[in-house]
């Protein structure tokens, strides 16, 4: 018999292999099939994310897609008297800005329920209720930034306006302008080098503040010699004759500017892709997909929550510190039990158990000062699981219980699903958190679980396709097994 690798380990290497945890490239494992399989989800990802910019369009692409799976309205199926049977599937449009859906497992609702919540919401940069103004004979549009950005970097980008405008007379419409190839874009300006020696000086923090980002929409005036602020006049003249909009629909219109650009392969070796809103639309995909793609009869029911707001706290009737999610239960539980209660609802959060999908962040040499290198998240290393957000002294976040971790861990083992362990830099330097504390509030046990991502929060955020893909089969396993 000839000798066998493992002959010729030492003590030690083999006593290393039994004991420590050791983290692969998830590249060196993956068949021909699977890098094809790999690369397909991503274009579709890639597509996906293009289309779905802002947390409507998300919400609206998804609805397609649910609707096309042959899911059902669950506001119109409350009319109705029969019960939801097992592999119902189910969903419920909050507003047009969250989403939560279903597939009815065969265990009985009080046994609970599997989820995986992610956000569809990004940072961006919003309008005022009074946008629109001239000065020096240059229309431009004031604006509030939404959730956490540097505010640099949003400085001479292509922006793209997505908006939301209801008419006097009631009728919705939804404008695009920036992201077809023939359309105008808009940007934020630039102080020269030439005259920036006092400007570049400053901290980040204080180079540019919010009231310095307004948006430059024009500069071609009205051809009224005798009219006022002529180049404003001619914007409002042609959104007018295009949308009827008046310049009063700006107060109760949601406008939202976004990168323009497209998501795109990064690298040489195609091997990431590169785009705006990762954060956290790539969880919100893998999800979304995950959910689809669970048995057709799953034993316990498989919920997926897409919530907004996350990126400034969750507040709203659309974010996860609402009433929305535990309101989708309870009427799951009203349509799949003969006899519900409030002691049903209670019994069923306390035994269900959920993946907060979100992203951490992926260790930079880069930025190398900031991160703790042996519990940082890594690219090509799969899977992330954190279990503990907040800052500081673990302030404002949550934390999964130790048989809670153990269970997932076990989960994604047995469905060979690679995972790591992944915190949000060193302790004193920063920290985020999730969706999960809201979620964990009402009962449920909840882990913070998702992809590792570059540049986080910045118009141009990185990913890796195979990491995508991971999060995506370690979804899939957790709403079968959990």
């Amino acid at each position: 018999m000839g000798t066998t690798d493992d002959d010729k380990k030492t003590e030690g290497q083999l006593l290393s292999e039994k004991l420590c945890f050791d983290i692969k490239n998830c590249w060196d494992a993956a068949s021909e099939e699977e890098l094809k399989e790999i690369e397909y989800f991503a274009k579709k990802y890639r597509v996906f994310l293009d289309r779905g910019k802002t947390e409507r369009e998300f919400v609206r692409e998804a609805l397609e897609l649910l609707k096309e799976k042959g899911f059902k309205d669950l506001d119109i199926l409350l009319q109705e008297k029969d019960n939801l049977k097992p592999g119902a599937r189910v969903y419920q449009n909050i507003k047009g800005k969250s989403l939560v859906f279903a597939v009815i497992g065969s265990k009985p609702f009080t046994e609970g329920i599997n989820i995986v919540g992610a956000h569809v919401d990004s940072p961006r940069i919003d309008l005022k209720t009074n946008p629109l103004y001239e000065d020096s004979e240059l229309a431009l549009l004031d604006t509030h930034y939404y959730g956490g950005i540097k505010h640099y970097q949003w400085l001479t980008i292509p922006l793209a306006m997505h908006g939301t405008v209801i008419g006097k007379d009631g009728v919705k419409q939804e404008i695009c302008i920036g992201e077809d190839d023939d359309d105008p874009v808009f940007c934020i300006t630039d102080l020269l080098p030439h005259l920036a020696r006092e400007q570049m000086q400053k901290k980040a923090s204080e180079f540019i503040d919010g009231e310095g980002l307004d948006i430059l929409a024009g500069s071609r005036p009205y051809k009224d010699s005798k009219a006022k602020d002529k180049v404003k006049l001619r914007l409002l003249n042609l959104l007018h004759e295009k949308y009827g909009i008046l310049e009063e629909d700006f107060a109760w219109a949601e406008f939202e500017f976004v990168p323009a650009h497209k998501s795109r392969d990064l690298g040489f070796d195609r091997s990431m892709i590169g785009g705006y809103g990762h954060d956290d639309r790539c969880c919100a995909f893998a999800a979304l997909h995950g959910t689809l793609n669970v048995a057709d009869i799953p034993e316990k029911t498989a919920v997926c929550l897409l919530t907004d707001k996350e990126e400034i706290g969750s507040m709203g009737n659309t974010g996860a510190q609402s009433r929305l999610f535990e309101n989708f239960v309870a009427y799951l539980g009203a349509k799949t039990l003969d006899n519900y209660s409030e002691i049903s609802l209670r019994q069923c959060l306390g035994k269900s158990a959920m993946l907060s999908a979100d992203v951490n962040s992926a260790f930079d040499p880069n930025y190398d000062s900031v991160y703790d290198k042996k519990n940082s998240s890594y690219f090509g290393k799969g899977i992330v699981l954190s279990k503990a957000t907040g800052r500081g002294g673990k302030f404002g976040g949550s934390e999964a219980n130790a048989e809670f971790c153990r269970k997932v861990q076990g989960i994604l083992n047995r469905n060979k699903v690679q995972w790591q362990f992944g915190d949000l830099g060193k302790v004193d330097k920063g920290g985020g958190g999730t969706i999960a504390l809201d979620v964990a509030n009402l009962g449920v046990e909840v882990l913070d679980c998702g992809i590792p991502v570059l540049s986080m929060h910045s118009p141009f955020e990185v990913i890796s396709k195979i990491d995508l893909y991971t999060t995506y089969k370690g979804y899939i396993a957790f709403l079968r097994d959990a």
